[in-house]
């Protein structure tokens, strides 16, 4: 994704463990199909995040996929592809965070959220 920003001469996202954990867990539960896949359950993790950091706007992209050499490269290649998604990746945006899970099928999971810091 920053690799994307820097094509688009935009300043790269700061990876925070702290939100990459909450991307995990839901990449996690998607993954041994606690969740269906999607974005639901957003609100939880979003609040969960502003325990973390105070933000102004956050943003999320899930994806998942099997049987590619790259599946992180494909997972942001259809984020790419798709305006909404595409939208997150160059919006205004400073810290992130990234979950990635396999399961025991060989599909892959993921969860990338995306924080603008609210500055109180």
């Amino acid at each position: 994704v920053n690799d994307y920003r820097a094509s688009r001469n935009l300043p790269p996202l700061k990876l925070d463990p702290r939100i990459s954990e909450q991307c995990r867990i839901h990449s996690q539960s998607m993954a041994n199909g606690e969740v269906p896949f999607g974005h639901g359950g957003s609100k939880a993790r979003f609040q969960a995040v502003r325990q973390i950091v105070p933000w102004k706007e956050i943003a999320e992209n899930v994806a998942f996929n099997s049987g590619y050499v790259d599946p992180g490269k494909q997972a942001v290649k259809g984020w790419i592809e798709s305006p909404g998604h595409q939208r997150n990746m160059i919006g205004n945006y400073e810290l992130t965070g990234i979950g990635i899970v396999k399961n025991a099928k060989g599909e892959y999971y993921f969860t990338q959220i995306f924080v603008k810091k609210a500055w109180l």
